[in-house]
């Protein structure tokens, strides 16, 4: 009985951190999404720290790294395939939860599951709820309605960090005297939500998987 009990709590501990990490990450995340859409044009750059680190304002209208796949239609089916594997996501993580797991499992998991909500957010609801954001900050909930329609937004992207930023000398047999910058993508809390949970799980999942019972 007393181990039934400590079970239980367990469970509810991992249930509650888990909720609490997601919320967490999801407020954050939108937060600075809303607050880079409304304040900032597509193109517009705020140095952090130097040129290592810079708020540069993109919108991914597509897959990673701004790659698109079949116009409108494909853009739907990129939602709903986003949308899928947040519902298998879930379902494994009430697995895990309910088989006690470590608890950095239960978070990287978690942590995951909060990227991938946090994107599916801007491509299924932005569309309708923002103004572009081409010419002047988007407006939220504009006269008129957004720039698109349901499951058609566009997943707003602005940490970058250029740490390299030169040219490769003339002499190269690799793209002589042009521009060479690492790390060149440019992503949102939610893309590092998911980076950290799958480096997490990769890097410790000897610890993770042999603990689960």
């Amino acid at each position: 009985m007393q181990l039934s009990a400590k079970i239980i709590k367990r469970e509810m501990s991992l249930k509650t951190k888990s909720l609490l990490l997601i919320i967490i990450i999801l407020i954050i995340d939108q937060i600075v999404k809303i607050v880079v859409k409304t304040n900032m044009v597509i193109g517009d750059e705020i140095p952090v720290l130097g040129n290592w680190f810079r708020i540069h304002f993109l919108e991914n209208n597509g897959m990673a790294f701004g790659m698109e796949w079949g116009g409108r239609p494909g853009k739907a089916a990129l939602s709903i395939f986003r949308m899928i594997a947040i519902v298998g996501i879930f379902w494994f993580l009430l697995n895990i939860i309910k088989k006690n797991s470590p608890v950095g499992l239960v978070l990287s998991v978690s942590a995951i599951l909060a990227g991938a909500l946090g994107n599916l957010i801007d491509s299924a609801f932005y569309g309708m709820i923002f103004s572009e954001s081409w010419h002047a900050p988007a407006v939220l909930f504009p006269e008129g309605g957004g720039y698109s329609s349901f499951l058609h937004g566009r997943v707003v992207d602005m940490l970058y960090f250029p740490i390299i930023d030169a040219h490769w000398p003339s002499w190269s047999p690799i793209k002589p005297g042009e521009t060479f910058i690492f790390f060149r993508p440019v992503f949102n809390i939610a893309d590092s939500s998911i980076t950290t949970g799958v480096l997490s799980i990769l890097v410790f999942q000897k610890a993770f998987f042999g603990e689960t019972k």
